[in-house]
């Protein structure tokens, strides 16, 4: 009995280890039929971005993302957005998801003209495909967008809410998190050019991007598996013999 506990310890302390379990690699995002082929653990609000990028795509080149982060509260927000005209939250063309009146999760598109004007339209980017989901805390927005064919580094910009009024997103908190909530996506450096659909197996080496936490997507996670299974081994080894 007491072989039995300590076993079931160990085990549960190594895989729920954040060094495992709180990255991107760890996550398996998949959407009809797209294989992310990178992903970024970005730098706050506990928040994650998958992406495939295809120049080859046809009339324009695309960008296949999933955006995962948990609202400030369940009846909350999340936001996943694009700025062309500079790095921060104003003049960004964002997707926002939550819940709507029926409690079925939607996704709307705003352009955030100002940081006191929010206003639900059409993008600057064509928007293919988008759709949400929430499970275990976290918000999902998958999306398709059209990139122009000279796009080779996008600023994005992510942020949480806590409530929602009207079918409209409340503000959000300007905590330190929030106004440090942007980065760059730097899609020739990282991205694998290939067709989402049939995108290959993400090289070892991870992209270069702006060094927050950015790595292929699916890597190194048999290989963390199995070094955690030696582990679990050689700690159990005594407590056999016990």
């Amino acid at each position: 009995m007491a072989f039995s506990m300590s076993f079931f310890f160990i085990v549960t302390a190594l895989l729920i280890s954040p060094a495992y379990s709180l990255t991107c690699t760890s996550q398996n995002v998949t959407q009809k039929n797209t294989r992310f082929t990178n992903c970024s653990d970005l730098p706050v609000l506990k928040a994650y971005l998958h992406w495939t990028y295809d120049p080859a795509a046809m009339p324009k080149p695309t960008l296949s993302v999933a955006f995962i982060a948990p609202p400030a509260k369940p009846e909350g927000w999340v936001a996943w957005a694009l700025n062309p005209t500079g790095k921060g939250m104003a003049g960004s063309q964002a997707l926002v998801a939550f819940k709507d009146s029926n409690g079925s999760m939607v996704v709307k598109t705003y352009n955030i003209s100002s940081y006191s004007s929010i206003v639900e339209s059409k993008l600057f980017y064509d928007v293919l495909d988008k759709k949400a989901e929430f499970s275990g805390g976290a918000m999902r927005i998958f999306a398709k967008l059209a990139l122009p064919s000279d796009a080779t580094e996008l600023n994005q910009v992510w942020q949480v809410g806590s409530a929602v009024k009207g079918g409209m997103p409340e503000k959000h908190d300007f905590g330190p998190d929030n106004l440090n909530s942007k980065d760059t996506l730097s899609l020739v450096s990282e991205a694998t050019a290939s067709s989402p659909a049939l995108a290959p197996s993400p090289s070892p080496t991870a992209g270069s991007g702006s060094g927050n936490g950015r790595q292929n997507g699916n890597d190194n996670g048999s290989s963390r598996i199995g070094v955690y299974g030696a582990l679990v081994l050689l700690l159990a080894i005594p407590l056999i013999h016990f």
